[in-house]
């Protein structure tokens, strides 16, 4: 099964080829805390984006290896494109931004991204 989300205006949006996880990762680096962000990780294979891609801008910041893009038009950030451990290209999906996410029913695992 698959799922949807969008940035807030709705001007970007995108899909995953996969399951809605039932746990999401919440880090407390500078980034990722300001922005609130509760995020899975999947292959750059399993996502699209289906609209927007002229209203992204993107942020790199530290090591410059995560493309953090954003909607220019509202300013959320619904997903990021990097590279993941192993070398594998990944999309990093912020759940707060899919509708049918039960933000509430996850199981949230803790990163301590500011030591990093």
């Amino acid at each position: 099964m698959a799922y949807e989300g969008s940035c807030h205006c709705g001007a970007v949006s995108f899909r995953v080829e996969s399951d809605i996880p039932d746990t999401a990762m919440s880090c407390n680096c500078p980034h990722c805390r300001r922005k609130g962000f509760l995020l899975t990780f999947v292959p750059i294979d399993q996502f699209r984006l289906t609209s927007g891609s002229e209203k992204l801008t993107w942020y790199k910041f530290n090591k410059h290896d995560i493309d953090h893009q954003f909607c220019n038009v509202c300013g959320r950030q619904s997903f990021s494109v990097g590279t993941g451990p192993s070398g594998e290209k990944i999309a990093a999906v912020n759940l707060c931004c899919v509708p049918d996410a039960d933000l509430d029913g996850l199981t949230i695992q803790k990163v301590d991204g500011a030591s990093f």
